[in-house]
């Protein structure tokens, strides 16, 4: 049996990709199908980083082609191409960059950089062009977390490059202060360096710059939100009842600003006793899921507390590059 281009488009129609839950031609994913004799070549372009998903992609449309003729040679090329999406009307672009996501909890503690950075670390590690903004002005912790020293460069007098660490473009206000002086500034000089370390950093062609932001709802939230092109935030909270309390306020503010909610990240949910294995919800069970319904906005994934999140942040390596292969960070990557 000798296949048309249009039963095998059909075909595709049938294929629907694990990640989106949509089939690969409505998505216009699927494209540049060619038909010779009993060779068929396809063409899928991913809109999001998978890097990790492009065999499982070619499998499931080899398979498809297969079902309808087992003779098929089939030739499936995987690609990528992630687009900037829309953000809040009337705010000026970032020059080279494609996405800005930013990381907010309403209270300090949660765990909200640590997640930040390996968050960055795992769209970086599916293949994407990533950068991280460290918008802690009072106690920025990216220098520490991606093992980062050193001054940004100044070509011009005017702008700034960013520092690199394990494959990020970074910039933060600790990378131009000595590292115990203390920023004793008021909210218009804090606003003003977070619009400079912004916008005055020649990010370089970035499909997503990860915003790693101060805990509270304050004049730097306001600011980035009302003047940075955001495309969506993340919500980081444990399932304690006074964190849920703090990152409801977080959830609403972005709410009230126009900015997507993309979802809840549940920090610290579950303990388990490295020595017997038993486990125990130290700071509650389901909060993040409570809130999810309220609000209905996505539950993105729930982390344990383990000791070597915190070792490995500590240390320069966060989990994601120190153990890329684990279980942790498996679940930054979903």
């Amino acid at each position: 049996m000798s296949l048309t281009t249009e039963q095998v488009t059909e075909v595709l129609r049938t294929v629907i990709d694990p990640n989106t839950g949509k089939d690969l031609v409505s998505t216009r994913s699927a494209r540049n199908v060619r038909v010779d004799g009993s060779n068929v070549s396809v063409e899928v372009e991913l809109g999001y980083p998978g890097k990790s998903q492009f065999d499982l992609i070619r499998n499931l449309v080899t398979d498809a082609v297969r079902k309808v003729d087992s003779a098929a040679n089939v030739s499936v090329a995987v690609s990528m191409k992630i687009v900037a999406h829309a953000v809040q009307r009337g705010v000026k672009l970032l020059p080279g960059v494609r996405n800005v996501i930013a990381v907010a909890s309403g209270k300090g503690g949660v765990g909200k950089s640590t997640t930040a950075v390996n968050l960055a670390l795992a769209l970086a590690a599916e293949g994407a062009r990533v950068g991280m903004l460290d918008a802690d002005i009072y106690g920025p912790s990216l220098p520490m977390m991606l093992g980062i020293s050193g001054r940004p460069e100044s070509s011009d007098g005017q702008t700034m490059m960013p520092l690199e660490g394990h494959g990020l473009q970074a910039n933060s206000i600790g990378f131009l202060i000595e590292q115990d002086n203390p920023m004793v500034w008021r909210g218009p000089m804090v606003t003003s360096a977070l619009e400079q370390l912004l916008r005055q950093t020649n990010w370089s062609d970035l499909d997503y710059l990860i915003v790693d932001m101060p805990p509270g709802t304050g004049d730097i939230q306001l600011t980035l939100s009302q003047k940075v092109p955001v495309t969506g935030a993340v919500i980081v909270t444990t399932p304690q009842d006074i964190a849920l309390l703090d990152a409801r306020k977080g959830l609403k503010m972005f709410e009230k600003v126009g900015v997507p909610i993309l979802g809840i990240v549940e920090n610290m949910a579950v303990y388990c006793c490295p020595n017997c294995g038993h486990t125990e919800h130290i700071f509650g069970a389901g909060g993040a899921q409570k809130m999810s319904s309220e609000y209905h906005v996505d539950v993105l994934g729930s982390l344990p507390l383990n000791l070597s999140i915190r070792e490995q942040a500590d240390s320069g390596r966060p989990t994601v590059v120190a153990d890329p292969d684990g279980q942790i960070a498996d679940i930054y990557r979903r």
